[in-house]
């Protein structure tokens, strides 16, 4: 359709599937993902624990999830990061990309520090590692379009708070505060589990969710996947779908340009 594109945001939980009954122990299936990422003809797909930890924090290279779904999907130019290597890395999801039908081009990997709040896992004393935050620039009938992706820290799984803890966030606001000479797009899981003053800070830099009332997390009854865009742009529809190929939702996005 001219002049509109669209958005794919998915937590893809590193292809681990959902089972009601195990959700912690269900296989991977990448199949399944690829296969979920295709149904949706986005033109832009951002994602998001691509990867799983490996012991004591190492990283998988070259990493093989984002090696297999550059192979399967064909049309698409890509780019993926992975946080800075930590080996108090715990055993989940890492590293984000992002797949556009257009090229890609000024790329950043930009690392969201972590405060030291202690946490008890399976009787020992941690704290949490770095976030990350990825963007792009690609060109969409004509029209540069800033893409920016993330994945924040879960604080309400450490008894806490990001409105307590607010560097990673405001980190994102400043990014968002730059762009806004430009269409911009931000997406991700940013774990806020009471998302109305996430919400507030990106609206006063300018940026508004698509949605915020259907939950995006099987686990928890949360919104933690967003779509936000500024005004250079204007959603047509929007799509939260439930997937047996993740413990999050899919959250999709038609766009048009306004200006």
């Amino acid at each position: 359709m001219a002049e509109h594109f669209k958005v794919l945001q998915f937590n893809m939980q590193f292809g681990q599937i959902w089972d009601d009954a195990y959700p912690d122990h269900a296989p991977i299936n990448l199949d399944a993902t690829i296969a979920e990422i295709r149904a949706h003809q986005a033109d832009i797909v951002m994602l998001q624990e691509v990867e799983q930890t490996l012991s004591e924090g190492r990283q998988a290279q070259p990493p093989p999830n984002y090696t297999r779904l550059k192979q399967e999907l064909a049309g698409y130019e890509s780019y993926f990061c992975y946080p800075k290597p930590d080996p108090r890395e715990l055993p989940f999801g890492i590293g984000l990309a992002i797949f556009s039908k257009t090229p890609l081009r000024e790329h950043i990997c930009l690392n969201l520090p972590s405060p030291p709040v202690e946490f008890d896992f399976f009787g020992k004393k941690k704290t949490p590692t770095d976030r990350l935050l990825i963007g792009a620039t690609t060109t969409i009938h004509g029209h540069d379009v800033r893409i920016l992706n993330t994945h924040l820290m879960a604080f309400f799984m450490l008894n806490s708070t990001s409105e307590e803890h607010r560097g990673q966030r405001e980190l994102v606001a400043q990014q968002l505060h730059s762009h806004r000479t430009m269409p911009t797009l931000l997406t991700g899981d940013f774990n806020v589990s009471k998302h109305d003053s996430l919400i507030k800070q990106f609206n006063d830099a300018g940026y508004h969710t698509v949605q915020s009332k259907e939950i995006t997390w099987r686990r928890r009854p949360y919104v933690l996947d967003h779509i936000f865009y500024n005004d250079w742009l204007q959603p047509l529809h929007w799509w939260v779908k439930p997937t047996p190929a993740s413990d999050h939702h899919t959250l999709s996005a038609e766009f048009k340009f306004k200006k």
